[in-house]
């Protein structure tokens, strides 16, 4: 089990409800590309500059890895399709990194979701301790 973000290209929703419809909708056009194609599209420019960014403050999962390695998966960048990447991290990683990576995201001009909490990142509002964020993903599963 993982805990995930995804990030997109595009205009910020206007609300947690549309933006988790929005997250809804790419993943069943990522599934139905895949069908068809087979591979998913390359990364886009921007989805491959945000990986490196993400990767330069904390660098791809491999077996010298330890608990500062919040990524689930690896290479990081094969996670992306097109203008679309869902960031699989493990939930000790989450706690440090999510937030951290989610700026990083705002910084490269993308949008960022949590679909444990149904959440756009970063939050608009000062958000709540980290231990009230995570412990809401516990209380669903």
């Amino acid at each position: 089990m993982t805990y995930d973000l995804a990030m997109w290209e595009g205009s910020a929703p206007a609300s947690p409800a549309a933006a988790a419809a929005e997250y809804e909708r790419r993943m069943y056009v990522i599934e139905a590309a895949l069908d068809q194609a087979g591979r998913p599209p390359p990364a886009t420019p921007t989805i491959r500059a945000f990986v490196e960014a993400a990767l330069a403050r904390y660098p791809d999962l491999d077996e010298d890895s330890g608990d500062e390695c919040p990524w689930a998966s690896s290479p990081l960048i094969s996670e992306a399709v097109g203008d679309f990447i869902c960031l699989p991290m493990t939930f000790q990683g989450a706690e440090y990194a999510r937030d951290v990576v989610a700026s990083i995201a705002k910084e490269q001009g993308l949008v960022c979701y949590d679909p444990q909490v149904e959440q756009l990142l970063p939050a608009a509002h000062k958000a709540p301790p980290k231990e009230t964020w995570l412990r809401r993903v516990f209380r669903r599963g």
